[in-house]
């Protein structure tokens, strides 16, 4: 799931491709993939694009007469880039947008295809895109505070909520959490001014070190290994590895089609978060799947 690092560096590899150039072609497979009805897509046909940003997880390509194409690339959507003009892949192709520099393609390698295309007209229709969650990179001590105790939820909830906090995900919020030491079960109604304080080190420390790394092994080309799993990631997807902290086996909670990850030694004093108590825990605060909680 592409979150904060990942679509910042897509952003960034686009304005170096699409600032200035013109959108000449644009093919459109997926079936769902359009959202909106009007305006329709080819009205950017001829436009210049110029500028792109991150609303949350999705990429927005702004052209002139403030036109904005948002692309919302859901759990398996990804971004290509060609400097020729490219055709639709077969299976996992969507789209291709043909600008004068170059082909945009967009795919998603999953079934059941989520991944989506809003084409809207005016800043102000563009501004709903936007959740209401906070920037947390730009977000002061008492604003992050303010924030996470706005709602009753668990940490690991609260930082995946995009009305709270925008563009962190499950695995970066297991990444955080893991670095805070803080388990995931903690309620933010019993936070302390302490544990804010590192939660939000934690936050700041864990995408900045995590868009630097993905710029570096980026350079001058385009992302092409976006994931949610990778491993120089200390506990997402690690289940059973050794943790790089202390060496205790990671562990994970499954509820549903979800799944988290944490250090019983570093987050939990030891403990196991397997309990009746957690179970219905996470039925009042856990979405039911991974499409739910993105779609929020």
């Amino acid at each position: 799931m592409p979150e904060l690092p990942d679509i910042t560096v897509y952003v960034e590899a686009l304005e170096r491709r699409l600032i200035g150039a013109r959108l000449v072609g644009l093919r459109i497979v997926g079936l769902n993939l359009l959202r909106t009805v009007e305006p329709e897509p080819q009205a950017a046909i001829g436009r210049e694009v110029l500028g792109l940003r991150r609303i949350g997880k999705r990429v927005v390509i702004g052209f002139d007469g403030e036109l904005f194409f948002v692309l919302h690339l859901m759990i398996s959507g990804r971004l290509r880039w060609s400097e020729a003009d490219a055709a639709v892949p077969g299976k996992v192709g969507l789209a291709a947008f043909r600008f004068s520099s170059g082909t945009l393609i967009l795919t998603e390698a999953a079934t059941k295809k989520r991944a989506s295309l809003h084409v809207i007209q005016g800043e102000a229709v563009l501004e709903e895109q936007d959740r209401g969650g906070i920037d947390p990179l730009a977000a002061t001590a008492a604003q992050f505070a303010r924030t996470l105790r706005s709602e009753s939820h668990t940490v690991k909830r609260a930082l995946t909520l995009p009305r709270l906090f925008s563009g962190i995900g499950n695995a970066y919020s297991d990444e955080i959490l893991h670095r805070a030491k803080m388990s995931p079960m903690l309620l933010t109604g019993r936070i302390t001014d302490a544990q804010v304080k590192t939660l939000r080190q934690a936050t700041c420390e864990v995408l900045v070190e995590w868009t630097e790394r993905l710029r570096k092994e980026m350079g001058e080309g385009f992302p092409t290994k976006v994931s949610a799993f990778r491993k120089e990631m200390a506990v997402h997807g690690k289940f059973k590895q050794p943790c790089p902290v202390c060496g205790a086996p990671v562990q994970r909670v499954v509820y549903a089609d979800n799944e988290m990850n944490y250090c019983a030694r570093c987050q939990t004093e030891g403990r196991l978060l397997a309990d009746r108590a957690l179970s219905r825990l996470l039925k009042a605060d856990w979405p039911k799947t991974l499409e739910e909680m993105e779609e929020e």
